[in-house]
């Protein structure tokens, strides 16, 4: 656009504005007359940022900003791009216009503005079904942060968040957990809306129950995303407190929930044997490391599993990393030396305090003993 239609263009717009964001058309045109594209960026992010706004920004966008685009900084020039897009009529729209957008900011001084428009490419193709595309797309993404020392939380967060929708349409738990736990580190909580939060926490605890990679969920325990789990979603992280202590009891209270979501029904039988393995390692970890020798028949009556059953469950604790330790076939005994750490509720933390008293004790009595049975000893 010629630049001496632009206040032409910037009167017309204010009049087809809402009366409260008429004013900052003003500003507009001063700050682009003076040259202050700082300024200038910062208060169209402003006016973006308004609901009120959205029928006006794609043409903004193509008709205004793109006659200074390379005098502003590239990564807000992408954040007000994002905004434009969203008013494009349909997603085949959005992705031509975002792919422009993507090739614009691609110099070697903006590879991270670069970053932030390829990836809401990536987005754009997911809504369209083509995974092979996204993928290529945020694979490249991830070779250029990967060579940042640095680079604005915002970017990062969304090459999260859109690869965690990535593994989840692909059914990845795993992939997608550790992706959309990584997403939530980057944003503040109060940025999502009450919904989204619920969503997040929602799909987060049903990525972990049915990964069968994923056996520790103290990272998630400890999120306050979980508290979004309230009313008809309370069981859900009622069921993951009760995976992480191995409480069996808590699990066939719980398990009528399990058909209410098609993921969880579909691996029912995964969460019964997950369930049993943390029934196992809560028993091994209750025990004190010299009393850690178990027969079958023990571990049986703990975990409610069926004896023929037993030497299949130590072992896929064994090859899984949860224990450590050996396996006597002929006695029937597993002899574990160690228990992957996890996070402990107050229950746990009793347990433990319970057996450091009597440690503590031991010690003490050793200690009697010593002195008692060595006087003379020491003496000398």
């Amino acid at each position: 656009m010629n630049v001496d239609t632009i206040p032409d263009f910037l009167a017309e717009q204010r009049d087809a504005a809402p009366a409260e964001l008429q004013h900052l058309f003003l500003s507009f045109e001063d700050l682009w007359e003076r040259k202050l594209w700082h300024q200038l960026t910062d208060a169209l992010i402003e006016f973006f940022n308004h609901k009120e706004s959205a029928h006006q920004r794609l043409p903004f966008y193509k008709t205004f900003i793109l006659t200074f685009a390379d005098k502003i900084n590239q990564l807000k020039l992408v954040t007000l791009a994002l905004s434009a897009a969203s008013q494009c009529r349909d997603s085949q729209e959005r992705l031509s216009f975002l792919e422009a957008v993507a090739k614009k900011v691609n110099n070697p001084n903006s590879q991270d503005a670069y970053v932030y428009a390829t990836v809401a490419v990536a987005t754009v193709k997911l809504e369209l079904k083509d995974l092979e595309g996204a993928r290529k797309d945020l694979d490249k993404s991830e070779k250029i942060l990967d060579g940042f020392d640095s680079v604005e939380t915002i970017v990062h967060a969304a090459f999260y968040r859109v690869n965690a929708e990535y593994y989840q349409s692909k059914l990845e738990f795993a992939s997608y957990y550790r992706n959309a736990l990584l997403y939530l580190a980057c944003i503040e909580l109060n940025d999502l809306t009450p919904a989204e939060r619920r969503s997040r926490a929602y799909d987060l605890s049903i990525a972990a129950l049915v990964s069968d990679t994923i056996y520790n969920f103290g990272e998630l325990l400890l999120h306050p995303i979980l508290e979004s789990l309230v009313k008809d979603d309370a069981w859900l992280r009622d069921l993951l407190f009760a995976f992480n202590r191995g409480d069996l009891a808590a699990y066939d209270v719980l398990a009528g929930h399990i058909s209410s979501n098609p993921l969880l029904a579909e691996h029912r039988d995964g969460l019964r044997q997950k369930i049993y393995l943390a029934a196992l390692t809560e028993t091994v970890f209750r025990r004190p490391p010299h009393d850690r020798a178990m027969s079958f028949r023990t571990i049986a009556e703990e975990t409610k599993v069926r004896p023929d059953e037993i030497e299949h469950l130590i072992m896929k604790a064994l090859s899984l990393g949860l224990l450590r330790g050996s396996i006597d076939q002929v006695d029937e005994i597993a002899r574990i030396n160690w228990v992957q750490p996890k996070v402990l509720d107050m229950k746990q933390i009793d347990n433990m305090r319970t057996r450091l008293q009597d440690w503590d004790s031991s010690v003490f009595e050793l200690g009697n003993w010593i002195e008692k049975t060595g006087g003379d000893v020491w003496a000398a």
